[in-house]
């Protein structure tokens, strides 16, 4: 596990960002709050986010509803289970259930909440509380997309087009850690970072959670009611690896379930990625080629999870150097 100096840094250096002060504060607060994400991302890509107006009791519900459902029975679950990687539901564990069972100790239950809304039918609710805090999350993920644009200096109408914004992917999964002890298997999740441009993490409290930040796994502790954010490899494109997907892991606990809820928010399925051409010039080459988001999905999702090698398949063509894995 993390030695308490590592713990002490993260709670020292993680940057926290102000929703509140983001969207609704003065020019002044605004402009300093862009500043800070930015930093965040350039230097940790992770941060976390604080007054974000998700109440607190949607969040809660939404955990029971995962729990209900990851407790219910392998006959009220097989229909969802073993689909192809873009069925806009699936249950199964470890990352690819037909490739790494012997990789990560954890379930999930992966669904497709936008463009087009999915849920499962069971539990009664989960319809109702899934699709309100998919629109919650969704429009916080848009907001801080938004300013991270203003802190690249880039128009945001210019980059909303390209990544077709407006039928943005969104998916909403459910993540659940039994406790432990086999000393062979230490991760619920392996070292990996995250596709589309942002995830949003709410979790219930249990620790496990690390980030890698200088060449150190750091473990995250978030604040009361925060929603921890990590930028994402469609991030690293478009920004021309300005920005990098932040690698990071769970720990498994012992004793007790660890569970989380992540909102991944991507460009369009049909968007083709590739570095803004602002920040490509002769100092600093695209090192990532056009691709369609739906083709990175569907070979990460179908893939065995190796850190970020997943991003070497917008690596070099003829015209492009080679881009070296972190």
């Amino acid at each position: 596990m993390a030695s308490s100096q590592t713990e002490l840094l993260a709670e020292k250096l993680i940057p926290t960002i102000d929703f509140g002060l983001l969207v609704n504060g003065t020019p002044d607060q605004r402009s300093g709050m862009v500043q800070i994400l930015a930093k965040a991302c350039e230097d940790w890509g992770f941060f976390m986010l604080l007054n974000h107006g998700i109440p607190n009791r949607l969040s809660d519900e939404m955990l029971e509803a995962f729990t209900v459902l990851f407790g219910m029975s392998y006959d009220e679950k097989v229909s969802y289970m073993g689909g192809h990687v873009l069925d806009p539901i699936r249950i199964g564990t470890g990352f690819n259930s037909k490739t790494d069972l012997d990789m990560c100790w954890k379930h999930y239950v992966k669904i497709f909440v936008h463009p087009e809304f999915h849920s499962v039918t069971k539990p009664l609710n989960f319809r109702d509380i899934s699709k309100d805090y998919s629109e919650c999350t969704r429009a916080i993920g848009l907001e801080l997309l938004k300013a991270i644009w203003e802190g690249l200096g880039m128009e945001e109408s210019h980059i909303n087009e390209a990544l077709k914004l407006s039928s943005c992917f969104q998916n909403l999964t459910g993540n659940l850690y039994p406790p432990y002890q086999n000393p062979d298997i230490k991760f619920g999740f392996v070292p990996h970072s995250d596709h589309g441009l942002l995830t949003l993490l709410y979790q219930n409290g249990v620790d496990g959670l690390q980030i890698k930040h200088q060449n150190r796994w750091v473990s995250v502790k978030p604040l009361p009611n925060s929603i921890m954010v990590n930028t994402c490899d469609h991030l690293e494109i478009v920004t021309n690896g300005k920005y990098k997907a932040v690698l990071h892991r769970v720990l498994l606990n012992t004793e007790v379930a660890r569970m989380s809820v992540a909102t991944t928010i991507g460009p369009s399925l049909d968007a083709i990625v590739e570095p803004i051409p602002d920040l490509v010039n002769e100092d600093f080459p695209a090192v990532f080629r056009g691709m369609k988001y739906r083709d990175y999905l569907e070979q990460q999702q179908s893939n065995s999870l190796v850190e970020k090698d997943c991003t070497n398949l917008n690596g070099p063509d003829i015209n492009h150097r080679t881009f070296i894995v972190d």
